[in-house]
């Protein structure tokens, strides 16, 4: 069974960073492709970044120079560097993994951005 188990969210003022981390099990995860998304109240679910198995990597526009996602197969974790962090960044944000056996979905870390 897939688990995955976000940390690092928290209160911040506007210009401040945040360091997400996500931990899976239950998956090989050298092979499976992962990403953040996010999600604020009364709206759909939305990619941040994400990252291939090969470490290749796409950002939304919004995030693009602020945001890094990145991976360490040998801890079956994926981070996500939040920098210049705004108030429009305030969500909750998801790690998500893709492998041969589906997509699943961590429970969630909120981020708020205090301006």
């Amino acid at each position: 069974q897939v688990q995955l188990v976000e940390s690092g969210g928290g209160l911040v003022q506007a210009g401040g960073s945040l360091r997400l981390s996500c931990v899976a099990s239950g998956s090989i995860f050298s092979i499976a492709n992962m990403g953040w998304y996010l999600q604020a109240p009364g709206k759909q679910r939305e990619l941040v970044a994400r990252i291939t198995r090969y470490s290749s990597t796409n950002y939304a526009d919004s995030v693009k120079g602020r945001f890094t996602i990145s991976r360490d197969n040998t801890k079956n974790t994926v981070y996500l560097q939040m920098n210049s962090l705004k108030p429009e960044d305030t969500a909750s944000y998801y790690c998500n993994l893709v492998d041969p056996l589906g997509s699943f979905w961590g429970q969630g870390t909120q981020v708020t951005v205090s301006s």
